[in-house]
């Protein structure tokens, strides 16, 4: 029977294929201050804004590609039940092959109703030749389309459907993301006890309380590569 390989990704797992952390060393995302393009105050305040700033990095986002990292992670269901939990709002995990993804903080490349985000009547898919959309275009309950976008602040629809997967997990995977953004950030006390861990990433990473632990210091898919070498001799 398939072991269940449960991935938590955040921000450094996209690193390669050229997109921004939220909290690198600039504090910027893109150039532009989270305040301004990630709140829903910022919405409020400027909705042209903010639809423009993630109409431009839609315009990133089809550009880039996979790196080896989601690409090995994708090529591990081959022999393995993989759940990935990423904090990242790119597809560049579904690019790379992954048939399983929870997106904890929403999907650039959807919109949705501004007045009831989570309804599934007034979620709408972007394609590569219809990605931009037009400050002040409304969506089918007539209040404005916004970003598929979990906004700081606000809550994660998600998170349950995460919990459960990292609940089941025989190997729990954490990529790229510092461990201080919460909820996200305490996936990781919800895998059971004994439960293999393993952590990549160049940093060091607030990790005190977390046992059992194996990390790897190198960025996304240099990890990726070794983890699968260690994957195949202990679980093959």
């Amino acid at each position: 029977m398939k072991k269940n390989l449960v991935f938590l990704t955040g921000a450094g797992m996209s690193v390669e294929s050229g997109f921004k952390t939220f909290r690198g060393n600039d504090g910027l995302w893109e150039n532009y201050p989270v305040e301004d393009v990630a709140t829903h105050e910022a919405w409020e305040r400027n909705p042209t804004l903010v639809t423009n700033f993630y109409n431009d990095l839609r315009k990133k986002l089809y550009k880039a590609q996979p790196n080896d990292g989601h690409r090995i992670i994708s090529s591990l269901e081959n022999d393995f039940n993989v759940t990935v939990i990423t904090q990242n709002v790119d597809n560049l995990h579904e690019k790379a092959g992954s048939t399983n993804v929870i997106h904890l903080h929403g999907e650039l490349t959807k919109v949705c109703s501004s007045r009831d985000p989570y309804n599934p009547m007034f979620i709408e898919d972007l394609t590569e030749d219809n990605s931009q959309v037009t400050p002040g275009t409304t969506a089918g309950d007539g209040s404005l389309k916004r970003p598929f976008i979990v906004f700081f602040g606000e809550s994660v629809p998600m998170m349950d459907e995460a919990v459960e997967a990292t609940r089941r997990a025989d190997i729990f995977v954490v990529i790229g993301t510092s461990l201080n953004v919460y909820p996200a950030a305490g996936l990781v006390y919800y895998a059971p006890k004994g439960t293999p861990i393993y952590l990549i990433d160049p940093d060091n990473v607030a990790q005190s309380s977390i046992g059992n632990i194996k990390h790897f210091r190198m960025g996304a898919s240099e990890g990726m590569r070794q983890l699968s070498e260690e994957l195949n001799r202990k679980y093959k």
